[in-house]
């Protein structure tokens, strides 16, 4: 089942990076990256074609408050939301504590790791504050970059399928997973490595 999200007074930080709630003074950094083609085709989106279809998502990212702001150097630089799953294509997780996460990153910061490092940091909180059981997270077959980002958080397939984008078009699709106890039993390796 979807698990309750909110992120309004959450703030997360890496080592380059602070993720929290969006604001309005984020407006023109959201136009900057989700106007530039060939950012939002790999999640299913058209660039943004006006600052005022920016401010709908704007608001959209502040009233529903399940999306994070990513930041560097004081600079929104993309966005890492907490979507609910599809529930009748999985109904096995009924009783499991589940979310999905989709993200976005500026074209001018692809290929420095920050995705990653975000996505890390945010299943940290989903399992660890939250209590999730299962964190999904899916990417179109011809995005390579995200499905490197993916595999680098541990998640692996678990279903395909096809994904109907905002603009008409049918995309291949893999949906991954991760589990709780696959998360812990990572960090308990990774523990004992550092010692």
């Amino acid at each position: 089942m979807n698990a309750e999200i909110n992120v309004e007074n959450t703030i997360l930080k890496t080592e380059r990076l602070l993720l929290r709630p969006w604001k309005q003074e984020d407006l023109n950094d959201l136009y900057a990256y989700a106007s530039v083609d060939g950012v939002g085709q790999m999640a299913g989106w058209l660039p943004h074609q006006s600052i005022e279809e920016s401010q709908k998502i704007l608001n959209m990212f502040i009233n529903e408050k399940k999306t994070f702001a990513i930041v560097k150097d004081n600079h929104v630089i993309g966005s890492l939301g907490i979507e609910k799953y599809n529930e009748e294509q999985f109904p096995e997780f009924e009783h499991e504590r589940c979310r999905e996460i989709g993200y976005v990153l500026s074209k001018d910061y692809w290929g420095q790791g920050l995705m990653p490092e975000a996505v890390k940091e945010v299943i940290r909180w989903l399992f660890e504050d939250i209590g999730l059981d299962v964190i999904f997270c899916g990417h179109f077959l011809r995005n390579a970059q995200s499905a490197r980002v993916q595999e680098k958080c541990g998640f692996h397939p678990y279903a395909y399928g096809i994904f109907r984008t905002y603009y008409g078009t049918a995309e291949g699709n893999v949906m991954n997973i991760l589990y709780r106890e696959e998360y812990t039993q990572a960090c308990i390796i990774k523990k004992r490595a550092i010692s």
